[in-house]
């Protein structure tokens, strides 16, 4: 009813009605120890460590403010836990003796059912979804159809998610379980590779895991994996460290920084054009001191357009001299290629290291002549006139 809610959860009042009352009129909520807690579908739901550090922050604060769900298992005093993993694995580390939960009277294959349509967390990957499938189909021997009926969708959507299940091999499964891979890098990376090769999905599954790849980096490695030949590929995935590096050399101007440029040049040009038809009628009622200040005024722009002015003749002066038949003093020639010289040592590094890394991920592989996926062209001494960052690495 537009209440705002507290940032930190106050201590939880007495309930009017008991909270047993609410969920289940007919069966109350019990304490159950650790032990007596059967955990097995913990492996249906991926485990998020931040989410998991906010609920332990919570529990900490506000205890345990909604009972788990279970059923009772086969032997006594024994009971499945069917939602409330996340719930059971924070109070456990909290130090907690008990777990406060609510049984259902129900199967285990009809609690699991009931338990994701009632569910309030964020809607689970597709991964998550064929676990739950994979299981209702070879546990409780539900067929496509009765599947699909039971989750509302189509036959065709079940056996997707099903062939995600079979096709990912089972360790990078459990990397997706442990919170290592997210699963949507696993869905839209891994996936596309497994189907042509399962050695390269777990190798480039590594990767990800090794380098702590975000999405960004992982859809380079994939991209530049599907782009390339099969030799291509194997250097890839045998150094992904030198690949990456490559993608993380400077990138060249956005256009969007030199379409903001193009726009404050112009906005400049109005203003002094406009200033200029004022000054005409302010200045005969100028002071002194005020066309003084003016003055300064001017001087300090036109230091400022003069200083971009020479950074942009600087970018286009050749970066390196050549030598030619001139007419001046020696002693002033050899003075001036000293200055060029020096101007162009930093280009000269910038580029030599941003082709080092692409040539030796190129020439490890023993392919001079450049037939998998081109060879980085010798530097030309006489055309440094390369952007640092610009790489032919990528395949």
């Amino acid at each position: 009813m537009g209440r705002d809610f507290p940032a930190n959860f106050p201590q939880r009042p007495k309930r009017l009605v008991p909270t047993s009352r609410i969920l289940s009129p007919e069966q109350a909520t019990m304490h159950l120890e650790f032990h007596q807690l059967d955990r097995r579908w913990e492996h249906l739901r991926v485990r998020e460590p931040q989410r998991q550090r906010r609920l332990l922050a919570s529990l900490a604060d506000s205890g345990q403010q909604t009972p788990i769900v279970v059923v009772a298992a086969g032997t006594p005093e024994r009971y499945l836990v069917i939602d409330g993993h996340k719930r059971v694995a924070a109070l456990e580390q909290l130090g907690r003796d008990t777990v406060e939960a609510t049984v259902w009277a129900v199967s285990e294959a009809e609690a699991l059912l009931l338990s994701r349509s009632l569910r309030f967390s964020p809607q689970e990957s597709a991964l998550e979804q064929g676990w739950l499938l994979a299981e209702m189909e070879h546990r409780f021997g539900y067929s496509l159809d009765d599947l699909a009926r039971r989750f509302d969708r189509s036959p065709s959507w079940v056996s997707r998610r099903l062939g995600l299940v079979e096709l990912l091999p089972e360790a990078i499964q459990q990397q997706v379980r442990e919170g290592k891979l997210a699963a949507q890098v696993a869905m839209k990376f891994l996936v596309p590779v497994a189907r042509v090769n399962i050695d390269d999905c777990t190798r480039m599954a590594d990767a990800f895991v090794t380098h702590r790849c975000d999405t960004r980096q992982a859809g380079q490695l994939y991209t530049a994996w599907r782009q390339a030949t099969r030799a291509v590929r194997e250097r890839i995935l045998a150094e992904p460290e030198l690949f990456l590096k490559t993608q993380r050399q400077a990138p060249v101007a956005k256009p969007a920084a030199v379409a903001q440029v193009e726009r404050d040049l112009e906005m400049v040009i109005a203003i002094l054009r406009r200033t200029g038809r004022l000054l005409a009628e302010a200045l005969p009622e100028m002071t002194g001191p005020q066309q003084k200040q003016a003055q300064g005024q001017m001087e300090n722009a036109r230091r400022e357009l003069n200083r971009m002015a020479e950074r942009i003749g600087k970018e286009q002066e050749p970066k390196h001299a050549e030598p030619g038949t001139t007419h001046r003093d020696p002693g002033t020639e050899r003075e001036g290629s000293e200055q060029a010289r020096d101007r162009t040592g930093a280009a000269l590094v910038a580029a030599d290291r941003a082709q080092s890394a692409a040539r030796e991920l190129h020439e490890r592989a023993g392919d001079p002549t450049g037939r998998e996926g081109g060879t980085v062209p010798r530097p030309d001494p006489r055309a440094f006139d390369i952007v640092q960052g610009e790489s032919r690495a990528s395949p």
